[in-house]
């Protein structure tokens, strides 16, 4: 299954919250992700504020070209309570048996 980003808030530092077409949302915090020359840009935060959803590709993206893999950022991001996400599998519990 394909995850899309439907919308982009900055809520301040290298922190963003995401809304994906499952329904979830999510805060992601990308201070740690900002590695590497089309990243490196993004740690002036006048920059990583011009963050933009592309409708075509269903990620965020900078005017630089740098953007992220929805799937990592749904995975990386808390819930919007600030419960940290978790990986579905984590949370399974495995045929004929008891939790």
């Amino acid at each position: 299954m394909f995850i899309h980003i439907t919308s982009v808030t900055h809520e301040g530092g290298y922190k963003l919250r995401l809304e994906f077409d499952d329904g979830v949302v999510r805060t992601v915090d990308l201070e740690n992700e900002l590695i590497g020359p089309v990243f490196e840009p993004l740690r002036d935060l006048a920059m990583f504020r011009k963050v933009t959803v592309n409708r075509e590709t269903g990620t965020i993206e900078w005017p630089n070209g740098a953007d992220f893999a929805p799937e990592f950022l749904h995975e990386l991001g808390s819930s919007a309570d600030s419960t940290p996400a978790r990986k579905v599998a984590e949370t399974r519990v495995p045929y004929g048996t008891r939790a």
